[in-house]
């Protein structure tokens, strides 16, 4: 009888602690439910707000430059190469100069800084030691956030007279002058995220190229970079985001001269990068603290800013589709 009654107890305390156990999970489970669904929620309102404000932004560029586009015609602003908006003998709008510019300075810190930052990348990833990956990181983090103004007033001091004297020129603010400093800029975006790219890749991939007899540089140039391709590219046109987009820096460094940059060499018509050059950016900022309240000027300014906004918003577009299609091909691998 008393080892019966011990049992009951014993069946009784065990059914207590599997209904408190019940209950404790019950209700973690419905926090962590509740916890889920705020977060979820919040996260949904956050990105409908970055959506509503980028529609705002677009709205307003086009109403406050509709009036330019009337008048003036959307097509004089893209092949124009005129820009006399005070001009009384005849008004002038076209922003092909300012266009050519941007594309100039932006291509040219690229041709600079993809070679660079893909290989300080590949070198972060798949080579150096862990000290100095954990050294260089840092580096290129604070090389990010470094005050535009400061890497132009650089590009003005102290790059400009090398340039000038290396080329035998009256005046280094020049399109390579700006295209130099901007692929500084550049950098941190394409090495962060091609290293990203290149570390994601599946360790299945190397480890079986080492399988088949692959060196390390083999490895990297034959399997591990096209793997992290889309992501590269990806990190390279996020570059040219950050470049083309950049006033400070072109405003100090490029000289924002109101021509067309361009010369004939051998009978063909090409970018001269050793003129000076009027990005959009930079003419926007200039211009646009003296124009008058609602005149043509002002609203072709805008034009200006809506054209900028559609290059950058395009590539943009396209680096997160690429890096979306890296990623969904590695979660498939």
């Amino acid at each position: 009888m008393g080892l019966q009654a011990e049992k009951t107890s014993d069946s009784k305390e065990l059914n207590q602690l599997k209904l408190v156990t019940k209950e404790k999970l019950t209700q973690k489970s419905f926090k962590s439910n509740i916890m889920d669904y705020l977060v979820e929620k919040a996260f949904f309102i956050f990105g409908m707000m970055a959506i509503f404000i980028l529609a705002m932004i677009l709205f307003f560029l086009l109403r406050e430059g509709s009036g330019a586009i009337r008048e003036v015609g959307l097509m004089e602003f893209l092949t124009g190469t005129r820009w006399y908006p005070s001009s009384p003998q005849g008004a002038g709008y076209g922003a092909l100069p300012f266009i050519i510019g941007s594309f100039m300075v932006t291509v040219g810190a690229l041709a600079i800084a993809i070679p660079w930052g893909i290989f300080t990348a590949i070198f972060i990833a798949e080579v150096a030691p862990k000290r100095v990956r954990e050294f260089l990181k840092p580096v290129i983090e604070i090389l990010a956030i470094f005050p535009s103004v400061v890497l132009g007033f650089i590009a003005l001091v102290i790059l400009s007279p090398i340039i000038a004297n290396v080329f035998n020129l009256s005046n280094g603010l020049t399109a390579l002058t700006a295209s130099v400093i901007l692929s500084v800029m550049a950098l941190p975006t394409i090495i962060s995220i091609a290293e990203d790219s290149l570390r994601s890749v599946p360790k299945d991939y190397r480890e079986a190229a080492y399988a088949l007899g692959a060196s390390k540089w083999e490895t990297i140039k034959i399997i591990i970079v096209p793997a992290a391709k889309s992501g590269i590219v990806a990190g390279c046109m996020l570059g040219f985001g950050r470049a083309v987009g950049e006033t400070m820096t072109v405003l100090m460094a490029a000289g924002n001269a109101i021509d067309m940059p361009l010369r004939e060499f051998f009978g063909v018509v090409v970018p001269d990068f050793l003129t000076s050059v009027r990005t959009l950016t930079a003419n926007i900022a200039i211009e646009g603290s003296d124009v008058a309240w609602g005149s043509l000027h002002y609203s072709a300014l805008f034009v200006t800013a809506l054209i900028l906004f559609t290059i950058t918003f395009v590539v943009n577009l396209i680096a997160d589709i690429l890096i979306s299609k890296q990623r969904r091909k590695l979660q498939n691998d």
